[in-house]
C-alpha cells in the first residue's frame, strides 16, 4: 500500500480543534469503510437482497482522517456494515496506528465488528495496531441469536472471535448489545454472567428508530431503569465514575467488583449536551448526528481537486452545523434520511 505524504506541516497551519456552535469539542470520529454487511439483524436491515453498495478507496479514507486527526481528532473508530468484509482493512490500521493527536499522543483507534470473521482476524487487526475492538452481540444464547441475525450458524462464530480477540491482546473486549423488547430483553441477567464469567464489558443500547424497516415504536425501547431492575436481580450493582466527560455509557459494577456493565440509553435519558462525535459515512459524506437529514459531501470537493486545506475549511465549517440535539419520541420527529448501516456505527 502506497502511504501518502504526511499532511501535518499545512495543518499546524489551522486550528488544532474543532468545536461546534454549541461549544461542544469534537475529537471522536466514526468512519465507515463500507455499508456491506454479512448479517441481517432484524433491528437493522430488511433482509432483502439486491443493495447498492458505497465504499471510498483506503487511500482516500486515510487521507480524509489525516485531516481530521490535524485539527483535533483524538478517537477514530472503524465501523461498517462489517469493516472486516473491507479488503486493505489491516493496511488502513497499520497506516493510522502511525498517525498522531494535535497533542503528540498515540491515535485511539477502535473497531466495531459483528463477530462472524473476527477469530481469523483477530491478531492481524492487534499486529496492524488497533487499540481496542467491539463486538455487536445481542444474545448469548443461540437461538435467540439467530433469530436476530437471521444468519444460521452465527452465534459460535461471534463467540470464537470475541475470545480469539481476547487472545490477541485486545481485551477487555467490549460487548454493544441492542435491546428490543420481546426479542432479547430476557437476556439481560444472562449478559451479565457473561460478562462476569468471560471478562468482557457488555454494554446495553437503547434501540433507536435508525432500522431500514419500520419496527421502532416507544414500546419497543427497554429503558434504563428497567435494565438495573434485571441486573440486581443477579448481584447488587454499583455506578461507576465515568471515564471522561463525554463517556455515552453510564457504567456498573457488581458489588464483588467482578464484572462490568455500561447501558447507553440514548433515548430515555439523551447525552445530547456532551456529544463529542462527528461520523463519515462509507461513501464520503459527514454526518454531524446520527438523527441528521443532511449529508455534507466531503468526498465530492475532494474529488473536484481540494488540498488538504480546503478539505479543512469544509470539515471545520460542517462542524460547526451539528445539531444540538435529537429529538427522538416528540412530535414531528423524522427518522435519519439513512439507515445505521448506511450511516455506520
Amino acid at each position: 500500500m502506497t502511504t501518502l505524504p504526511n499532511t501535518m506541516d499545512a495543518a499546524e497551519k489551522r486550528s488544532a480543534a474543532l468545536t461546534d456552535s454549541y461549544g461542544r469539542a469534537i475529537t471522536d470520529l466514526r468512519v465507515s469503510v463500507t455499508d456491506r454487511c454479512n448479517y441481517k439483524c432484524v433491528y437493522c436491515r430488511t433482509g432483502n437482497e439486491g443493495a447498492q453498495y458505497a465504499e471510498l478507496p483506503i487511500a482516500d479514507y486515510l487521507r480524509i482522517v489525516r485531516i481530521f486527526v490535524s485539527l483535533g481528532i483524538e478517537k477514530v473508530r472503524l465501523t461498517g456494515g462489517e469493516p472486516l468484509l473491507r479488503k486493505g482493512l489491516a493496511d488502513l490500521i497499520r497506516e493510522l496506528a502511525q498517525l498522531r493527536t494535535s497533542t503528540g499522543e498515540k491515535l485511539d483507534l477502535a473497531l466495531t465488528t459483528n463477530g462472524h470473521l473476527l477469530e481469523a482476524q483477530a491478531a492481524q487487526l492487534k499486529d496492524a495496531g488497533l487499540t481496542r475492538i467491539t463486538v455487536s452481540m445481542d444474545a448469548v444464547d443461540a437461538a435467540t441469536f439467530e433469530r436476530i441475525t437471521r444468519v444460521p450458524g452465527s452465534f459460535e462464530r461471534v463467540l470464537g472471535g470475541i475470545r480469539a480477540a481476547q487472545s490477541a491482546g485486545l481485551a477487555p473486549v467490549k460487548i454493544n448489545c441492542v435491546l428490543l423488547r420481546g426479542f432479547n430483553d430476557n437476556q439481560i441477567p444472562l449478559f451479565a454472567r457473561f460478562a462476569r464469567e468471560e471478562g468482557v464489558i457488555v454494554r446495553f443500547i437503547e434501540f433507536m428508530p435508525l432500522e431500514e424497516d419500520r419496527l421502532w415504536t416507544p414500546e419497543s425501547v427497554v429503558p434504563i431503569r428497567e435494565v438495573i431492575t434485571q441486573l440486581e436481580a443477579v448481584r447488587p450493582v454499583v455506578r461507576l465514575q465515568p471515564n471522561s466527560h463525554s463517556e455515552t455509557a453510564v457504567r456498573y459494577t457488581f458489588d464483588d467488583g467482578v464484572g462490568e456493565i455500561g447501558i447507553i440509553a440514548p433515548v430515555s435519558q439523551a447525552f445530547c449536551g456532551q456529544c463529542s462525535r462527528i461520523r463519515l459515512t462509507s461513501d464520503g459524506k459527514i454526518r454531524t448526528c446520527l438523527f441528521s437529514q443532511f449529508d455534507h459531501d466531503l468526498y465530492a470537493v475532494m474529488q473536484r481537486g481540494a488540498t488538504d486545506d480546503d478539505l479543512a475549511c469544509f470539515i471545520t465549517r460542517t462542524v460547526e452545523k451539528k445539531e444540538a440535539r435529537h429529538h427522538i419520541g416528540e412530535p414531528g420527529f423524522l427518522k435519519p434520511s439513512r439507515s445505521m448501516v448506511h450511516i455506520g456505527g
